[in-house]
């Protein structure tokens, strides 16, 4: 698919605006309503998510595009049977270090229907210079709502998993096997020290998966982050529950135990850096439970999508178990994950 002339976008957003808001039930909007998962145009680190809702007659959506956290859109409209997503950015020029100017430079994305479920596109994402850009071509599929909450007190359980023996790796590899390898076993204690050199380049060092996948489950870890670092659990390979320095922060869904970017606790039960600390976390049928140091901060909460950094979009196949190695110093013990029956 090729990127419309970007005037020609402006143009519609434009009419768009003018005549907003029309959006009515059987509008052209309806197909492209629901969430997304979406599979992009990289060479790794291709999952993404999308989200179009239609609110008091206006339309609107959310993205995740590979790393970071879900975004809103800055603005939405449908023009003859395509969706239109557009994002904004402030760049300002500099001549000798000093601001000459600001400009505003619009990246956007052009999703058309194929089929029920599914959607193709393409991002245009506009060089800084405004001399070329940088177009990414994507797919998507469907994803069908979350549902009721699961009675946990009806859950079947198997046989309990240790996933960590306490000597070794055995039973982990790295994701990206080329990665500089920052983890060890010390003491009985996972440890990954990302070791950075002064004055050097950034060493992105890699993250750890197990070897196994899993379906839904229990899990029981603890982990212990000095001041100031940042790691993460991920869940199945796709939902990161955060693990990080946020001890006498307030409430944000980039702290300590939150689902990155999605659920922000519903208290702060964090330690202070460096002290050892307690997940009990329980992911069924798309809903999460966390429990911190004893505290429920997440209660059965339905999850939307993958987080950044998902190995995959796809929510409904089983995958690893995998700890955040990129970012900084911390360490994990005491891993035991209990699978959830059908």
């Amino acid at each position: 698919m090729k990127p419309k002339n970007l005037m020609a976008v402006i143009a519609a957003g434009v009419l768009a605006v003018n005549i907003a808001p029309v959006m009515a039930q059987g509008s052209p909007a309806d197909p492209f309503l629901g969430m997304w998962a979406l599979d992009l145009g990289y060479e790794n680190s291709k999952a993404g998510w999308l989200e179009v809702r239609q609110e008091d007659g206006y339309l609107d959506a959310e993205i995740l595009w590979r790393w970071g956290s879900v975004y809103p859109l800055d603005f939405v409209f449908v023009e003859q049977g395509e969706l239109f997503l557009t994002q904004g950015r402030q760049v300002v020029r500099r001549e000798e270090g000093k601001p000459v100017r600001t400009q505003h430079v619009i990246s956007w994305f052009d999703v058309k229907k194929e089929g029920d479920d599914r959607i193709t596109g393409i991002a245009v994402f506009p060089r800084e210079s405004g001399i070329g850009v940088e177009s990414v071509a994507f797919t998507g599929k469907r994803i069908p709502p979350c549902g009721e909450a699961p009675d946990l007190g009806k859950v079947r359980y198997g046989e309990p998993v240790k996933l960590f023996n306490g000597k070794d790796l055995e039973g982990w590899e790295l994701l990206d096997k080329n990665a500089p390898n920052g983890w060890r076993v010390e003491d009985g204690i996972l440890v990954n020290d990302p070791v950075q050199k002064e004055g050097g380049p950034h060493i992105s060092y890699g993250n750890l998966r197990t070897r196994e996948t899993f379906g839904d489950f229990r899990l029981k870890i603890e982990a212990n982050v000095p001041r100031g670092s940042n790691s993460g659990i991920y869940l199945r390979g796709i939902y990161e529950v955060q693990v990080v320095d946020s001890y006498g922060q307030g409430l944000d869904p980039h702290n300590m135990g939150a689902l990155y970017s999605r659920i922000t606790p519903s208290s702060s039960a964090e330690k202070p850096a460096g002290e050892w600390q307690s997940f009990d976390i329980t992911l069924c049928s798309r809903h999460l439970t966390v429990v911190l140091n004893g505290v429920t901060i997440i209660d059965n909460q339905p999850v939307k999508g993958v987080t950044g950094g998902a190995i995959t979009s796809d929510e409904f196949s089983p995958g690893p178990l995998y700890l955040q190695g990129d970012h900084g110093k911390v360490s994990f013990r005491n891993m035991v994950l209990t699978p959830i029956l059908d």
